[in-house]
């Protein structure tokens, strides 16, 4: 199966046809040639469906939409999308901050999430998703992770960095935190997903919100990212304004 056909097909069975998918994390490259990071997030509760998106610039963080109605914020308000000279930054959680402030005093990807563990929120335990474009060299390169409960005992921290090819123009390598629906919810597992990043930024944005289940999909926001590392946009589409 060649890239499109593969990137096609998981869309369809993974994004599509998924209830369920959680948040999600694809980093990659537009047609046209300049890198993308696409970020979604769903909810299936009042309070996590009460958030949107909103940019500051060259980040992104998530609000509540109506503040009377927030039950936890702790999970479910953070930023997501942080930079630093020639480094671009997104996850699903307050480890963006994370990695943000340990990559700025000379630590590595790696080192900044060892402090981090998968999310408390038994009996789900969500997985941390995270990642970085790196412009440090002549090549970007992505690395992506995932914190996650041991199978075993869901007390510690299964910890999996995956450092893929940059992938051919069109197509992005990605994450999400949950397999599907479930009670609990199955985690991601596998190898990162290939899904396709073609059309404008904007069309990306709202190929993925369009596709996304409508009870569940709450926003998505794609950064533009220029050849040499800069934020070009932020675009966003939210459920509720």
């Amino acid at each position: 199966m060649n890239y499109a056909d593969q990137a096609a097909a998981t869309f369809q069975t993974h994004i599509t046809q998924n209830p369920y998918p959680g948040r999600g994390l694809v980093l990659g490259r537009c047609e046209s040639g300049d890198f993308l990071i696409l970020y979604w997030i769903m909810g299936r509760s009042e309070n996590s469906r009460n958030r949107r998106f909103v940019a500051e610039g060259t980040s992104l963080r998530t609000e509540p939409v109506d503040l009377s109605k927030v039950a936890d914020p702790s999970l479910i308000i953070y930023e997501a999308m942080l930079e630093l000279p020639d480094l671009q930054l997104a996850s699903n959680g307050d480890q963006t901050r994370t990695l943000h402030d340990a990559l700025a005093k000379g630590d590595s990807f790696d080192e900044a999430l060892q402090t981090r563990e998968r999310e408390p929120d038994a009996p789900n335990y969500t997985p941390r998703i995270s990642g970085m474009l790196d412009f440090r060299d002549s090549r970007p390169q992505i690395s992506l992770s995932i914190l996650k409960a041991s199978p075993f005992d869901p007390a510690q921290t299964d910890r999996i960095t995956y450092r893929p090819a940059m992938p051919a123009a069109g197509y992005g390598m990605g994450l999400t935190t949950y397999m599907s629906d479930g009670n609990p919810l199955p985690s991601f597992a596998g190898d990162p997903l290939v899904l396709p990043l073609t059309g404008t930024p904007k069309s990306i944005v709202d190929r993925y919100f369009d596709s996304l289940h409508g009870d569940n999909r709450i926003a998505v926001a794609a950064k533009h990212i220029s050849e040499t590392g800069a934020c070009r946009e932020i675009l966003i589409r939210n459920r509720f304004s």
